[in-house]
């Protein structure tokens, strides 16, 4: 078993996010040792899963749906459909970003953003 600390410190996770996780049914823990709360070593993929749909730009709601779907879930899973093309939407975007400000790193165009180059790569 961990106690909050130590999954706090391996997760990168406050402690104060976790109990949130809690609250909000993201997360159960295994007991208690004294006033802390344990966790079963387990929580640590769920968490990873967690912050990755979070910095993906998932609610908490939405991730709490996904965590408890099952095949037969015909609503969730059209949902987790529709973010993933929004997430595919978001990536080609942040490529385009990510290739501009690698071509501005050489280009000699003044000013930088007004090379017709790092437009176009911008350019969906």
């Amino acid at each position: 078993m961990l106690d909050i600390a130590e999954v706090a410190e391996k997760s990168g996770l406050a402690p104060s996010a976790l109990r949130f996780y809690e609250k909000r049914g993201l997360l159960s823990p295994s007991g208690r040792n004294g006033l802390r709360r344990t966790y079963d070593p387990e929580v640590l993929p769920r968490l990873t899963m967690i912050t990755c749909a979070r910095r993906a730009g998932f609610t908490i709601a939405e991730i709490s749906r996904f965590l408890v779907a099952m095949p037969g879930d015909a609503a969730t899973r059209g949902k987790m459909a529709e973010k993933a093309r929004a997430l595919d939407e978001d990536i080609a975007r942040l490529q385009r970003m990510r290739d501009s400000l690698d071509h501005a790193t050489t280009c000699t165009h003044e000013p930088l953003v007004e090379c017709p180059d790092f437009k176009r790569m911008l350019a969906p």
